[in-house]
C-alpha cells in the first residue's frame, strides 16, 4: 500500500471516528433527555397524585399525565431524529472526505500534516507554559 493510500485510508478512518463520536454524542443527548423527561414525568405524576387527592378529579388527572406523556414522546422522537440526521451528515463528510483524498492525494497529505504540525506546536505551547518544569 503507497503512503498516499495509507493517509488516504488514515484520513477517511479519523473522519469515519468523528463522525461516531458525533453519533454516541448524540446519543448521549437523548439519553439524557429521556432521563430528565422520565424525571419531569416523575414529578407530574406526584403533583397529578396530590391534585388526585385534593380534587378527586380522576378524569382531569388522566387528561394532564397523558399530555406530560405526549410531551415526553414527542422530545425522545425529536432527539432521535436529530441523532439519525446528524449521524447521516456525518457520513456524508467522512465520505466526501474520502472522495476528495483519493482524488488529491498530495494535497491531502500536505493538509494532514499541517494539522499534524498545528497540533503538536499547541501541545508544545500548553506543556511550555505551565513554568511548573514538566
Amino acid at each position: 500500500m503507497s503512503d498516499f493510500n495509507k493517509a488516504a485510508e488514515d484520513v477517511a478512518n479519523a473522519a469515519k471516528d468523528t463522525a461516531d463520536d458525533a453519533l454516541d454524542t448524540a446519543k448521549s443527548a437523548a439519553q439524557s433527555t429521556r432521563r430528565a423527561a422520565n424525571r419531569a414525568l416523575d414529578k407530574a405524576e406526584d403533583k397529578l397524585d396530590q391534585w388526585e387527592d385534593e380534587l378527586n378529579a380522576n378524569t382531569r388527572i388522566e387528561d394532564l399525565a397523558s399530555r406530560a406523556q405526549e410531551f415526553a414522546n414527542r422530545g425522545i422522537n425529536y432527539m432521535a431524529e436529530t441523532s439519525e440526521r446528524a449521524r447521516r451528515q456525518f457520513n456524508q463528510c467522512a465520505d466526501a472526505t474520502n472522495q476528495y483524498v483519493q482524488e488529491q492525494p498530495a494535497k491531502s497529505l500536505a493538509i494532514a500534516a499541517a494539522a499534524g504540525a498545528a497540533a503538536a506546536v499547541l501541545v508544545m505551547l500548553t506543556r511550555g507554559g505551565r513554568g511548573d518544569g514538566r
